[in-house]
């Protein structure tokens, strides 16, 4: 499918993020007020654990890729991604309610709005973590680790309970620029095997559909994980992969498009729960790779 888009894995990477805390590169380890700055060759990434620990700049040669502003950048999902029914979800017999924060649903998880804590940084890595809290109903924590490389970034989230077992999703809300000002506006390919249907509500019927062309602000199923290229003719492509086999594609917006890598279906915690628990965390990667095209 071509329309005008690629990310990585979302296997077990278990230990990666129980590395001993070391100074950081902008901050003091352990503080969410400063920003981090990542660089590798020629590509430079900033990250604000204060701002819901999204990374707010990638640039690539210069050349800024993420869209600009306090509601874009590349925000973490999490405990929870896209919209949840009405806000509602249950976990056994309990019921429970999140804040509509986009009526009538809730949207995007919690973790975009909370302070994150820097639990280390060097030149081209760092891992930040914060704990959930209420709203959420269940104590855990979150924790998410930026690896950049030249031609590369890889994100790796994990969600871990800290007593009772709860369903839980993460992903990555990335809002690139539809044009980087060089050249003409992105192009976005894959080839998903099924598309959720979308009720009137926004919600998933539950329905798998055959892919319809965009525009979209849709879920994908890629049950050989998420495999999506964003060309900028002439100017760079870039992949997104993942092992994760669940991506929203969201297209509807003059100045950006999102591919969005999660772990699960909107309004997943009711549809298809993945209970975390104090043995099984769940953990999610994403990698994008590039190069230029000039």
């Amino acid at each position: 499918m071509t329309n005008d888009v690629r990310t990585d894995d979302a296997g077990d990477q278990s230990g990666r993020f129980s590395e001993p805390v070391q100074p950081e590169q902008s901050g003091q380890s352990g503080q969410s007020g400063q920003q981090v700055r990542l660089k590798a060759g020629d590509a430079e990434l900033t990250v604000d654990p204060a701002h819901g620990c999204r990374l707010t700049s990638l640039r690539i040669g210069g050349t800024e890729l993420l869209r600009q502003g306090d509601k874009y950048g590349c925000f973490p999902m999490v405990p929870w991604c896209g919209r949840i029914e009405l806000g509602q979800f249950r976990n056994g017999g309990e019921r429970h309610q999140m804040p509509v924060n986009h009526p009538p649903h809730a949207i995007h998880g919690t973790g975009r709005d909370t302070a994150w804590r820097t639990a280390r940084a060097d030149a081209s890595s760092a891992a930040f973590t914060y704990d959930l809290a209420a709203p959420w109903p269940y104590p855990g924590r979150v924790t998410q680790l930026v690896e950049l490389a030249p031609d590369a970034v890889t994100l790796t989230m994990g969600v871990e309970a800290g007593s009772d077992s709860f369903p839980a999703q993460a992903g990555w809300h990335p809002w690139f620029l539809r044009n980087l000002g060089s050249g003409e506006d992105v192009r976005i390919d894959f080839t998903p095997g099924w598309q959720e249907e979308r009720g009137d509500d926004h919600i998933p019927t539950g329905r798998r559909i055959d892919p319809l062309p965009g525009p979209w602000d849709d879920c994908f199923g890629m049950p050989d994980g998420v495999d999506v290229t964003l060309t900028w003719p002439g100017a760079l492509e870039l992949k997104v992969a993942s092992r994760t086999e669940w991506v929203v594609i969201y297209d509807e917006q003059e100045a950006a498009v999102c591919v969005e890598p999660q772990s699960g279906p909107p309004n997943g915690l009711n549809t298809l729960p993945r209970l975390v628990t104090p043995i099984d965390p769940l953990e999610i990667s994403t990698t994008w790779t590039w190069r230029t095209l000039a």
